[in-house]
């Protein structure tokens, strides 16, 4: 998407012949459907899962598909507890409601699933990645180069989930959890010093940089004077610039304005990135698959996956005004203790399913 907001503003003979100029954000979507094909088509090479065509009577099948991934006879020891449990579900359960998520049995289990997939939303990730040039901007670093730095946001949120596939069945879920969560912690209480060490005046120089002369000329009385919080120089400038010119002129204020470490606050958001990427964020749904007792699943693993969409809406509907009305400072200072309380959960309350099949994984967490 940045390669082509720059070509829609190159004078290139072929750029202006493919229309980036003219259809810049249609260039931006269209391109998005290339990996939606790929996705659509590698639906076709998925094997189908054992226990549904257990379900259905295609005993034969899943055991076929079984023994690519082990020897025939764990196979068939395991489609044979597989087979047994579905038939104890099929006697006890005839139809599953949402009624069934909320017995006390599966409190437990419950309890994990919502838990985990708020926490994956409320330590701001998608805020991080939906306002990454904004973050950058709020730094100093100015736009194009706040653009650059969020793509490279996204090269560290690929190298690191692919790692996460890598890692995930020698090291365990819990682990990468546990370490994960608490470089997530981490990297906010960075964020969070950064901004908060940051100071914010405006200089003769610094001025002078601006485009309008109106703002020139109304900011002159603002000289001098050192702010140590961003909301307060916000405030200050839209005191002295009113609130639609301050807002117009935001993004170059800032970065005429500020002292701080930009260095600090790419460490802090790559990392936590990196954090996530190689953590809750793909490991979530790999612990939800395993987590549901067989007869829940499907309905247990929706019910969640309505909360952490719920959660991403709402953490990224009130990101704009947290950093308007508490600070970046705050706001990060926030996630980062978000994440300390969900590092303490997982410790404690998640238990480690690598190695475990469902049926052992229920003894375990399902009390009837």
């Amino acid at each position: 998407n940045y390669l082509i907001l720059q070509w829609s503003q190159s004078d290139s003979s072929w750029a202006r012949q493919l229309k980036f100029d003219e259809y810049t954000w249609r260039w931006m979507l269209g391109l998005e459907t290339l990996p939606a094909i790929l996705y659509f088509f590698g639906l076709f090479f998925v094997p189908k899962s054992p226990r549904w065509l257990i379900l259905k009577g295609r005993f034969d099948e899943a055991k076929v598909i079984m023994t690519r991934f082990t020897s025939e006879e764990i196979a068939t020891q395991e489609l044979e507890a597989i087979r047994k449990s579905l038939e104890e579900d099929v006697k006890k359960h005839e139809k599953v409601t949402v009624r069934d998520l909320f017995q006390p049995a599966m409190r437990l289990v419950l309890t994990i699933g919502i838990v985990v997939a708020v926490l994956q939303q409320i330590t701001g990730i998608n805020s991080v990645f939906f306002y990454a040039p904004m973050i950058f901007e709020q730094s100093g670093i100015g736009t194009d180069a706040s653009f650059v730095q969020a793509i490279l946001v996204g090269l560290i949120n690929l190298v690191f989930t692919v790692l996460a596939i890598l890692f995930i069945d020698k090291l365990g879920r819990k682990p990468l959890l546990i370490f994960g969560v608490a470089g997530i912690a981490l990297s906010m209480f960075v964020l969070s010093y950064g901004f908060k060490s940051a100071t914010y005046s405006l200089t003769s120089e610094s001025i002078e940089m601006l485009e309008d002369a109106g703002v020139k000329e109304q900011l002159a009385p603002m000289i001098g004077s050192t702010f140590t919080s961003d909301v307060d120089y916000k405030r200050a400038l839209e005191s002295t610039l009113g609130i639609t010119t301050a807002k117009e002129q935001e993004s170059a204020l800032l970065t005429a304005a500020i002292s701080m470490n930009p260095g600090l606050i790419l460490f802090g958001i790559l990392g936590f990135v990196a954090s996530f990427a190689i953590s809750i964020g793909p490991v979530m749904w790999v612990l939800f698959s395993e987590l549901f007792p067989n007869r829940i699943r499907g309905l247990a693993i929706s019910f969640v996956g309505l909360i952490n969409s719920a959660v991403s809406f709402l953490i990224q509907l009130i990101f704009p005004w947290e950093l308007n009305t508490l600070g970046s400072a705050t706001t990060f200072l926030i996630y980062g203790l978000f994440a300390v309380a969900g590092f303490l959960f997982i410790l404690r309350y998640v238990p480690e399913t690598k190695g475990k099949t469902l049926e052992e994984l229920e003894k375990q967490l399902v009390k009837d």
